[in-house]
């Protein structure tokens, strides 16, 4: 739609969108001007997020995923964000976090994406409005190396509720299956961990830090265009963790359709609003193809695995069939 279609490799697995879909794919995403009739669960919104936010019900949301413009230079298809100082962002952030926040239940939660720049920035306003419980940190294995700096390799997730004595948190949803280096064994037999044919695992808590995440890339067929795309594993962890199947989740920067797409596979409801077009497009095919396939890369049997384990992903996925 905005640029000329690119030339890829025949393994190349990105998402991509054809005219001839077009017609079909906009029939299932809203208008600002549909919202005004009345508000229904599963939709994408094609709108400028100041726009539509008065038409969304407050206290309405279980969960509230923001993955909003960091304070950097980023071209998002000829929509073009600006640095800026930080009080400057902050005042940005203002501007629509505070009404975002009452679209929120009273004992729902709330998850904010950042990175080193604007993560301070992201603390500051959310405590203006919210309880924070937690900081996440990602490995992000992606991106060029800096020549004069260390390459950027985390960003962070603030983990926030409206009420810290009342908000659902389900841990046992999230736990995570690594590796043993060095099994140790009391009486002979295997202490917390497990010994199978594919290897000796042991079934953990999660922490905050999450270093088992692979970002989107060529070869897999959640990969978009977009240029700060998020793993479906990652927002997997977030869902789990924080909504009951049936929740309602909310995003007000949605992208190329994340959350909507691991919202769908996992049994919630999903309200995503996005000013790009071309985006909302790939998040309706995203949308459609998990009808077809619910898989997340890297959750399987219940439990998230390392990164790199998809040979063993396979092997445990295969035993369970034949047992």
């Amino acid at each position: 739609m905005t640029e000329k279609t690119k030339e890829r490799a025949s393994r190349n697995r990105t998402l991509t969108v054809n005219a001839d879909e077009i017609p079909a794919l906009e029939q299932q995403i809203y208008s600002c001007d549909d919202l005004s009739d009345n508000f229904a669960d599963d939709i994408i919104v094609n709108c400028d997020l100041f726009d539509c936010l008065d038409k969304i019900p407050n206290r309405y949301f279980d969960l509230i995923i923001i993955d909003p413009p960091y304070n950097l230079d980023k071209d998002f298809h000829g929509r073009k964000f600006s640095s800026m100082k930080s009080d400057v962002y902050e005042d940005y952030l203002r501007s629509w976090f505070y009404k975002v926040c009452e679209k929120l239940k009273d004992d729902g939660s709330l998850y904010m994406c950042g990175d080193w720049k604007c993560t301070s920035s992201m603390q500051k306003i959310i405590e203006e409005r919210l309880t924070i419980i937690n900081r996440i940190t990602w490995q992000r294995e992606k991106g060029r190396g800096a020549k004069s700096n260390w390459k950027n390799g985390m960003e962070d997730i603030w983990f926030a509720v409206k009420d810290p004595k009342n908000f659902f948190f389900d841990v046992e949803s999230v736990k995570m299956k690594r590796r043993v280096i060095a099994p140790y064994k009391e009486n002979g037999k295997p202490k917390d961990w497990e010994e199978t044919s594919s290897g000796n695992f042991r079934i953990t808590y999660p922490s905050n830090f999450w270093d088992d995440i692979s970002i989107p890339f060529w070869s897999m067929p959640e990969n978009t265009d977009h240029p700060t795309q998020k793993p479906e594993k990652l927002y997997a962890k977030i869902i789990l963790a924080s909504s009951k199947a049936g929740a309602k989740i909310f995003d007000p920067f949605m992208g190329s359709g994340t959350s909507a797409v691991v919202a769908k596979k996992l049994n919630r409801h999903y309200c995503g609003v996005e000013i790009n077009k071309e985006y909302c497009l790939w998040a309706a095919k995203r949308l459609n193809n998990a009808e077809l396939d619910s898989s997340i890369q890297g959750y399987s049997d219940g439990v998230f695995w390392e990164r790199n384990s998809l040979g063993e992903q396979k092997k445990a996925s295969l035993k369970k069939r034949q047992s």
